[in-house]
């Protein structure tokens, strides 16, 4: 559906396309996407349950996880009813409105998994570079202020988003070929100039998944300069150990987010779908991996997960 010059500069409603050129098999990409949701349901509420009743799971690291399986959880939950709408029953309509608001939630809720992940990486340094120090630095105190922060920090520089969009006159087209709303994809849709816009994107960006990506890479630096100068191989392989899960994490956030970001704004030659299908990865694959990367490595996770299916008594 196109708009003429003539139109409104603001259509009432969006058109979300889904998967474009996959259209056919909508109803098929359905199953797995559900499924996938599910998983990711049941995995984040096992954890948060988990780690809420059990006092030994009281630590930094279980904290940070817990913030970050609320991000991805509400993430996931922003998306999906959406994206299942689109495959089951066609209905591509989304409200202006609602889709600036999902814009929103979307990127700040991203950059807030990002700024969890930076923090469970601090949390490795210092429990493997100052382990004496570990239960001083990270306070409760300290726990709550750096979770207060990361979710400022998301909400602030994300927040002009909604009204940027909002000031932009769209005459092309009220179609997105997208699963979601998006940014960058809203910004294509502009008929004005729109460079600050992406400068602020590319600014934001930076300053968030950019910056904590940075940081992990350092803290990373500096802890296997110090597991590396411990006196045995049985101990630097232990030390290793405890970082095993995080590495995962960070693995399975960063790579379809890189890729995501330079295909929407470099990858000109990436055919559309591709990059929609990693779009969409990228929301939904780590909050079902992420309980299951750490339910798996964590001994007392996985038992608590076991009593919980049995119906044991804790």
């Amino acid at each position: 559906m196109s708009l003429s010059n003539n139109t409104n500069f603001h259509p009432s409603t969006f058109l979300l396309l889904g998967i474009p050129g996959m259209e056919a098999i909508h109803p098929w990409l359905s199953v797995p996407f559900c499924l996938v949701y599910l998983s990711a349901l049941l995995g984040n509420v096992s954890i948060l349950f988990i780690i809420r009743t059990d006092s030994n799971l009281h630590e930094p690291m279980y904290f940070f996880l817990c913030m970050l399986s609320v991000a991805e959880l509400t993430i996931s939950t922003t998306a999906m009813p959406k994206i299942l709408s689109i495959f089951w029953f066609h209905d591509r309509k989304i409200y202006f409105e609602a889709c600036l608001v999902q814009v929103f939630l979307i990127h700040s809720l991203c950059s807030m998994a990002s700024g969890f992940i930076l923090a469970m990486a601090f949390d490795r340094y210092v429990a493997i570079c100052n382990p004496l120090r570990h239960s001083t630095i990270l306070t409760h105190k300290v726990i709550s202020n750096w979770g207060l922060a990361i979710v400022f920090r998301g909400a602030l520089l994300f927040s002009p988003q909604p009204f940027m969009l909002r000031w932009l006159p769209y005459c092309r087209t009220n179609v997105i070929p997208h699963t979601y709303c998006e940014f960058m994809a809203l910004i294509k849709l502009a008929c004005s100039e729109t460079r600050i816009y992406r400068i602020y994107s590319l600014t934001a960006a930076f300053l968030t998944g950019g910056l904590d990506f940075i940081l992990i890479l350092c803290s990373y630096v500096v802890i296997l300069y110090t597991v590396f100068r411990l006196p045995s191989k049985a101990a630097r392989l232990k030390t290793l150990g405890t970082c095993g899960s995080h590495v995962c994490v960070i693995l399975v956030a960063y790579t379809p987010a890189f890729f995501s970001f330079l295909a929407h704004r470099f990858g000109h030659q990436v055919a559309p779908h591709i990059h929609i299908f990693v779009a969409n990865v990228y929301l939904l694959v780590p909050p079902v991996v992420n309980p299951m990367i750490y339910g798996i490595r964590t001994k007392r996770i996985r038992e608590r997960f076991l009593q919980v299916l049995t119906f044991h008594k804790f």
